[in-house]
């Protein structure tokens, strides 16, 4: 790891080498930062997605359910009627 002098503050600073180009510590925690936060969001919207779906079968649940009742209220009506 080389050490650079940061000419602006004075301050010594530890950077890494990333291809050509040096980077900072700073800039590296920032980068892997940002990676962390998209790596985050990208769950959370496959987290929503997986939720949506679910919701979206539980929904069609229901209408079946729905329908079914109908279809044997219908049947108990046409039961009574041919009595």
């Amino acid at each position: 790891m080389a050490v650079t002098k940061n000419s602006s503050c004075g301050s010594k600073e530890k950077s890494t080498q990333i291809g050509k180009r040096g980077v900072t510590k700073e800039e590296k925690e920032e980068e892997e930062k940002e990676e962390e936060k998209e790596g985050e969001e990208e769950e959370g919207e496959e987290k929503e997605e997986e939720e949506e779906k679910e919701e979206e079968e539980e929904e069609e649940e229901e209408e079946e359910e729905e329908e079914e009742e109908e279809e044997e209220e219908e049947e108990e009506e046409e039961e009574e009627n041919l009595k």
